[in-house]
């Protein structure tokens, strides 16, 4: 079964999530959606447009899946790297990319638009943002970084803390997103903003994007992640009764 999907038209990939019903990420659709990626660009897209084919971009990682891999460091350690480095790819993509984001998009789907040029979000009751702390973990200074690259520091900080989810509208006036639109409308609009900037001098605007989004890349480099010490909190006593009360309320 294919977790995403990808079209090809006037020099611009679209590749959608499709691991229904909400996108959660395991490493197969983490591995997919960077060689999808890899792909699109090995072919000469000029431009990326991240995408989803369900009413929602992506509820972030799989925790239940998370949860099931018990004592298993290594497996642990290995689908968290899965999710870092295709936050990375994005990051480190050539070509400008847009995320589109036709529904909620907390925590791990945070990241990952956070990793794009530009995010262009569903209107309505719609929330983003890094919930880290309400399941008892906390996001790494990298990915901190990248919240406070867009938002500012102070903002950052109160979202970080709190674990804060936002709502469309707040998250426009925040800066955490680019544009509002109706839901039916994101992929086009995502299309539209792509097409304009690609009409620029390709070479100046595409020096000038590398300069302006090296800090995007450096942030999620290991030393900012730190991931040998991300795991060790997973398995603190109170991260995982907060994992625990999460999948009782989502009844898994």
């Amino acid at each position: 079964m294919n977790l995403v999907e990808t079209t090809f038209q006037d020099g611009i990939a679209e590749i959608r999530l499709a691991r229904l019903p909400v996108n959660a990420m395991n490493p197969s659709l983490c591995a997919e959606v960077r060689h999808a990626l890899g792909e699109a660009i090995g072919t000469g897209a000029k431009g990326v447009i991240l995408g989803s084919t369900a009413k929602v971009f992506s509820a972030g990682l799989d925790v239940p899946y998370l949860v099931s891999l018990g004592q298993d460091r290594d497996a642990l350690r290995a689908a968290w790297q899965e999710f870092f480095d295709t936050a990375l790819a994005l990051a480190n993509a050539p070509v400008p990319v847009v995320a589109a984001l036709n529904g909620h998009a907390p925590a791990g789907g945070c990241v990952w638009a956070l990793c794009c040029d530009y995010r262009v979000m569903a209107s309505g009751p719609f929330r983003i943002g890094l919930n880290e702390t309400q399941v008892g973990l906390v996001a790494p200074d990298g990915i901190q970084r990248l919240m406070r690259r867009i938002v500012g520091p102070h903002r950052a900080e109160r979202l970080l803390v709190a674990g804060e989810l936002v709502e469309a509208e707040q998250a426009l006036a925040y800066g955490l997103v680019d544009e509002l639109v109706d839901i039916d409308s994101v992929s086009t609009r995502s299309r539209v903003w792509l097409e304009q900037l690609l009409a620029l001098p390709r070479e100046a605007m595409l020096s000038t994007r590398a300069i302006a989004r090296a800090d995007v890349a450096d942030a999620l480099q290991p030393h900012n992640i730190r991931l040998d010490r991300f795991v060790d909190s997973w398995y603190a006593d109170g991260t995982q009764a907060a994992l625990r009360a999460l999948l009782d309320k989502l009844g898994k």
